[in-house]
């Protein structure tokens, strides 16, 4: 008998051995069983002596363990059995990550068959919408339209476009209504479409692709128009939002379009310069709940240097006017360079400041006014590093505009989205999408890299700057005196705010989340009522090298985290929509656009979330292809 519960020990012992020292590869084989899945629970069950070790080594996988040994579950035709000695327990894996899985947010998938190259091709226009499939049923109260924005025009004839920025504007929209949904899209009638369609080529510069003269022209025609100066484009494929009682269509230039959100029909072009000084604004406005419309982009300040304006777009007007006839420049935020600019694609917004992040991503101003002129160049030629500058933080207040000359400053990084701030207890939390160092990330966002081989992607990422998401928090009330104390007294985070003999507050942050060459992007909140203020939740898009492949949600206070995934699906930015009667911060559900192009009917829906726990509620499917959308919004 002791010879027996010997053997018995050291047999446990090598498993429990062989467990911990092949964890990786345990966490890669339940991910790829989740290939093999979809919508169907699959239940392992494993051996372990006590639950407490099934507690450590879920763990060490990720999971969440509590209460598996006891959760009802339901039988499958797709069950799994794993047996590893005789006592056993169970837990729920799904091709789509069950609820009561959370897993860190690193996409268990692999992408060989290279699916993803569907969503970065040209598509038609309709006519008129076309009807949806709809499985699941959709909530009675979710009534209305989710407007999304992107490229759906890769190339005009022979002519490619280059960079994923510069395909032309084309706008999308689901419509919900009693349960039932439509499809329909339409390009943006702007002067870059239009006069490309007219002229059948490229005719005006584009984010990474240079537009040449006609070749139709003699030589000096053609010679001349190279000094005609800079014809900035107004494709407005990033994003869409509202001002006063009207919906713009907009990219990061002086330009946004009119359209209407019920024709998608293009109504007029708006050109910001006419009533505002800025060179450009950024496709990601703050709005606050009259209407107020707030944007940063940047300028000419004192002495011909070059600043940032914070301008402020009043709500809907009781005469009916134009709001923007009526927009102003609130504050200015001083450049760390005078002749370039930091690259600007959001800013954070608190109750009663605003947050401008100065990264060392420039804008070589000299070249975009010179080069320009005398050659064919785009706008990411005139984009460059400072290696040394790192990355610098600046406040204002709101009411009234001013800045305040705290000089708060950190590693370099780049940054795209804010995903919120808020202010607390004389401390501004500013929560934010980083990736690390000063290499520009739009870099890797060539369609010559989107569109390789997955091995191919891979590596290209390997050389890309890494993603993290980041909790920077800074004090509002700074002293000298206290030169090398942390000035951060707020309980609940690890983050730091360091005075420097120069003046100067180092910040170094509380890493939310981090996987390698794994991104949370494209962040949303429940807007409506979290929007600087302390909060708890964002949903994101996970991009696994650069692919977009999981919904990802993340409690910013406990790190816990949950994703949606399917194998072979490709989603968009994850909306989210308040429920009516909503009681808690996540009472809504997320919306997002799901392209599968290996299926062979209907290869794109919209799917809808339970945003308590990403649990699918219902999709109505398409029989398109539908390409890349950026960002958008769900219209009541």
């Amino acid at each position: 008998m002791f010879c027996i519960v010997i053997l018995w020990t050291l047999v446990m012992g090598v498993i429990y051995l062989h467990l911990f020292l092949n964890l990786n590869n345990i966490q890669k084989a339940f991910c790829k069983l989740s290939q093999f899945t979809t919508g169907s629970n699959v239940f392992f069950i494993c051996s372990v002596v006590s639950f407490r070790k099934v507690k450590i080594i879920g763990n060490v996988l990720g999971l969440n363990t509590k209460g598996f040994l006891f959760q009802s579950w339901r039988r499958s035709s797709k069950t799994l059995w794993l047996f590893l000695g005789t006592e056993r327990f169970w837990f729920t894996h799904t091709g789509i990550i069950s609820p009561q899985t959370r897993f860190n947010m690193v996409s268990c998938l692999e992408h060989p068959a290279g699916g993803y190259k569907k969503i970065f091709e040209s598509c038609e226009e309709l006519a008129e919408p076309i009807p949806a499939h709809v499985s699941g049923k959709i909530p009675a109260w979710l009534t209305g339209s989710l407007l999304r924005m992107g490229p759906g025009l890769f190339e005009i004839g022979d002519e490619p476009f280059y960079h994923l920025f510069d395909g032309q504007a084309l706008i999308h929209k689901f419509d919900l209504k009693d349960g039932h949904v439509t499809y329909f899209r339409r390009f943006i009638r702007t002067d870059a479409y239009v006069r490309a369609m007219t002229e059948k080529r490229i005719v005006i510069t584009e984010f990474g692709t240079a537009a040449y003269p006609d070749p139709c022209k003699n030589i000096f025609s053609r010679f001349f128009t190279y000094f005609q100066g800079i014809e900035v484009t107004d494709n407005c494929l990033v994003n869409i939002y509202p001002i006063g009682e009207d919906f713009y269509a907009c990219t990061e230039t002086n330009y946004i379009t009119k359209v209407d959100p019920d024709t998608l029909e293009t109504i007029k072009k708006v050109d910001l310069c006419n009533y505002l000084s800025v060179n450009g604004v950024t496709a990601h406005p703050h709005t606050e709940p009259d209407g107020t419309v707030y944007n940063i982009g940047n300028c000419f300040g004192k002495n011909m240097s070059l600043a940032y304006n914070i301008v402020k777009i009043p709500p809907p007007q009781e005469d009916k006017s134009d709001p923007i006839e009526k927009s102003k420049v609130l504050v200015q935020f001083p450049s760390s360079e005078r002749f370039k600019p930091s690259y600007i694609h959001s800013f954070g917004m608190t109750e009663n400041y605003f947050v401008f992040v100065e990264t060392p991503v420039k804008i070589n101003l000299l070249k975009f006014l010179t080069s320009w002129s005398i050659r064919g160049t785009n706008y990411m030629d005139c984009f460059e590093s400072n290696d040394k500058m790192g990355t610098w933080f600046h406040l204002a207040t709101k009411n009234p505009g001013e800045y305040m000359d705290h000089k708060f400053r950190t590693s370099a990084f780049n940054l795209f989205h804010h995903i919120n701030c808020y202010e607390d207890q004389g401390f501004i939390v500013v929560d934010l999408c980083t990736w690390k160092g000063h290499d520009f990330v739009y870099n890797y966002l060539y369609l010559a890299n989107v569109r390789q081989n997955w091995e191919e992607v891979k590596k290209a990422a390997l050389r890309a700057p890494q993603p993290e998401v980041r909790r920077y928090v800074l004090p509002l009330d700074i002293h000298r005196e206290e030169q090398g104390k942390n000035l951060v007294s707020l309980p609940y985070t690890t983050a730091t705010a360091v005075m420097c003999s120069d003046g100067t507050v180092w910040l170094e942050p509380e890493v939310l989340f981090s996987g390698p060459r794994q991104a949370f992007e494209f962040p949303q909140i429940n807007y409506k009522k979290y929007c600087g203020k302390n909060y708890t939740f964002a949903y994101g898009l996970g991009l696994n090298h650069f692919v977009p492949d999981r919904i990802c949600k993340l409690n910013v206070k406990s790190k816990e985290t949950w994703i949606w995934q399917e194998p072979d699906a490709y989603p968009s930015e994850p909306l989210f929509v308040q429920s009516p009667d909503a009681k808690d911060e996540d009472d809504g559900v997320l919306l997002s656009i799901v392209v599968k192009p290996g299926v062979t009917q209907r290869p794109a829906f919209l799917l809808i979330l339970n945003a308590t726990d990403l649990t699918e509620i219902a999709r109505a499917e398409v029989d398109v292809m539908i390409p890349v959308t950026l960002h958008g919004l769900y219209k009541p």
